[in-house]
């Protein structure tokens, strides 16, 4: 059960990133002023990154919990699985790329920053794209039947 759930998860959250990076965001600034779509693109990546703190902790919580239970059956677990470091590579890209670089770019918006907004931003950008990556290699693997 915990395993279909992880499947799950981890698909959902993978298609919730590609949704975000491919449609939602590019279409914003297509249809929208650029004042408004920032607006509606900077709301947009705080409920993303609120989701995906959530959803990867769940996933590392499940895969601790799979582990407990293989243990307890009499099989070998490890402890740094593939799972739990993939979902923990992910919620590190959100803390340090959301997180981390939105009071930054603020700041730098703001013109008192320490680096500028182009800079930030692409940044940014390669924390979410590294974070799609590994929430999509993440939902891969978890779909492969697991070896016993």
């Amino acid at each position: 059960m915990f395993v279909q759930l992880q499947v799950l998860l981890a698909a959902l959250w993978g298609g919730f990133l590609l949704c975000v990076a491919f449609a939602a965001a590019p279409s914003a600034f297509a249809v929208l002023d650029r004042a408004s779509a920032g607006l509606f693109v900077a709301r947009l990546f705080a409920f993303e990154a609120k989701l995906s703190l959530a959803v990867a902790l769940i996933l590392m919580l499940l895969e601790r919990r799979i582990a407990r239970d293989a243990t307890e059956a009499g099989a070998a677990s490890n402890v740094f699985s593939t799972t739990l470091l993939l979902s923990a590579v992910a919620l590190f890209c959100t803390i340090a790329g959301y997180y981390g670089l939105q009071p930054l770019m603020a700041d730098a918006r703001a013109g008192t920053g320490v680096a500028s907004f182009a800079a930030l931003h692409g940044a940014s950008l390669a924390f979410f794209a590294v974070k799609g990556l590994v929430v999509l290699a993440l939902a891969w693997r978890l779909s492969r039947p697991r070896s016993s």
